[in-house]
């Protein structure tokens, strides 16, 4: 059967490291990222050649001191990172994702915190802020229109000069659920993690650099239950009822997809905006 994980980290624990791929680890504000390279398309099986940057939250789920703050700014660092250059022009952040499906809320939940400025470019107390659009497209099934087809009706009212998407990802282990967030310059498939893939966001397709930040909130449960059986090496009868897509979440996803989504707004604005603190932002947004 297929292992189903949208982490490039976990990708490799499956294939090991081919050649063309460069994977280290290094930390940023004293949480643990894994760095994978991958200099060519299906050099890691599923993964398009580019930048993938996996951060590990363990200091905010045991909520040590100054782990909120830390963890904004290490996103806001690897951000800039995968950022272009020329760090100039609007900025869209879209937020992918169905506000009420809890496990699939994250982009939505995210845009709400992040701070809309574009519309505030010509006023002098903002003039130092970069422009920034913030969109939720919704998703197919509730609105009738692709996520993509949203995005790309905004950007050529907007032209933005970059797009970041934030999105719900799938994982392999459940030990990575709501704890770690991948960012990569690849762009993202909307849909895909759940085995309901639509159209890409990337380059290509919208004629910008695409940065898509992902967290993963559901793991398969045919990917779960087979690598319970690997590892116990027996057979399931189980798996044969897993023909139709089951995924497994936390118990409190409500509470930890909106703490996730506060840290990766937060690390979007401390990115876009580098003058600012994080108690900066907690007053513009207040």
């Amino acid at each position: 059967m297929a292992i189903r994980t949208d982490l490039a980290v976990e990708a490799l624990e499956q294939s090991g490291i081919p050649d063309g791929v460069h994977a280290r680890e290094y930390t940023a504000e004293g949480y643990t990222v894994s760095q994978v390279e991958v200099h060519r398309d299906g050099a890691v099986p599923g993964r398009r050649a580019g930048r993938y940057l996996t951060l590990g939250l363990g200091a905010l789920i045991r909520r040590e001191e100054d782990a909120f703050p830390r963890a904004c700014r290490a996103v806001a660092q690897l951000l800039r990172e995968l950022m272009p250059e020329a760090r100039e022009g609007t900025v869209l952040v879209a937020g992918l994702g169905n506000r009420a499906i809890t496990p699939d809320a994250v982009g939505p939940l995210c845009c709400e915190n992040v701070l809309a400025t574009r519309h505030l470019a010509g006023e002098e107390l903002f003039s130092g802020f970069r422009p920034v659009s913030v969109l939720a497209p919704g998703v197919l099934g509730t609105t009738g229109i692709e996520a993509g087809e949203v995005v790309r009706g905004v950007m050529d009212r907007v032209h933005p000069s970059l797009v970041i998407a934030v999105d719900a990802l799938a994982a392999r282990r459940l030990s990575r659920l709501m704890c770690t967030i991948q960012l990569t310059d690849t762009g993202i498939t909307p849909g895909s993690g759940v085995g309901n893939a639509r159209a890409a966001l990337d380059e290509r397709t919208l004629g910008v650099p695409v940065i898509a930040i992902g967290v993963p909130t559901v793991v398969d449960g045919a990917t779960l239950a087979h690598d319970i059986t690997e590892q116990t090496g027996s057979e399931c009868e189980a798996l044969g009822d897993l023909r139709s897509p089951v995924l497994v979440t936390t118990k409190d996803i409500d509470r930890q997809a909106s703490d996730v989504a506060r840290v990766i707004g937060y690390g979007i604005n401390l990115a876009l905006h580098p003058d600012l603190t994080v108690t900066d932002i907690d007053l513009f947004l207040s």
